[in-house]
């Protein structure tokens, strides 16, 4: 989820010169970082990237339980307010847009993996190959998964794996959880359920 901080003007910084985007998304992680941390949250990532004659500047923020739409919103005043102040930008005009983590978030951290529990996922391991498992649980060592089995049909097996022997990992997208039941045949209740409030019972 993301939004646009402050009335979603582009932003005027103050002082003269251009920083480039490393240079810039460097300074704005480490003016950032203490406000979000102490906020509950972790900064994960800041982009800056041109944006037409502007620069968007993109905060990407995480926490255990996920990022509300109210937290956004406090959050991009928090981060407009401190940019505004510090002329980290420069003169350059800009757009804050403070976001949460998509699904093709790679994996990198404990706290990645902690958050995607329950989640399909898929790690290359550093030994060769690649495993696919559901997300068990995950610590500042390991993480527990239930493997997907090669043969169709067959249980996930449960393993233990330390991060030194995974890649980045990836979530992957699941139309339909594959360990869900299937819906039973009721045709009463389908008709119940697609019936006209102005039908008689």
């Amino acid at each position: 989820m993301s939004a646009p901080s402050g009335d979603d003007r582009a932003q005027r910084g103050r002082g003269g010169g251009r920083p480039t985007r490393d240079e810039a998304a460097a300074e704005i992680t480490r003016l950032l970082e203490p406000a979000v941390t102490a906020a509950g949250f972790d900064l994960e990532e800041v982009d800056v990237r041109p944006a037409g004659r502007r620069r968007l500047v993109r905060v990407v923020v995480d926490a255990d339980g996920g990022v509300a739409l109210d937290d956004v919103a406090e959050l991009s005043r928090t981060a407009s307010e401190a940019l505004d102040a510090s002329g980290v930008m420069g003169a350059s005009a800009y757009v804050l847009e403070v976001t949460s983590p998509g699904v093709d978030r790679p994996l990198t951290e404990p706290r990645h993996w902690r958050r995607a529990a329950g989640r399909l996922v898929v790690a290359p391991l550093t030994d060769g190959g690649q495993v696919e498992g559901r997300v068990v649980s995950a610590d500042d060592a390991s993480v527990v998964l239930d493997v997907v089995p090669a043969r169709k049909g067959a249980a996930p097996a449960r393993r233990e794996f330390a991060y030194a022997a995974l890649g980045r990992g990836r979530v992957q997208v699941e139309f339909r959880r594959t360990d869900e039941p299937d819906e039973p045949d009721d045709p009463a209740g389908e008709a119940a359920a697609t019936r006209s409030p102005a039908e008689p019972d």
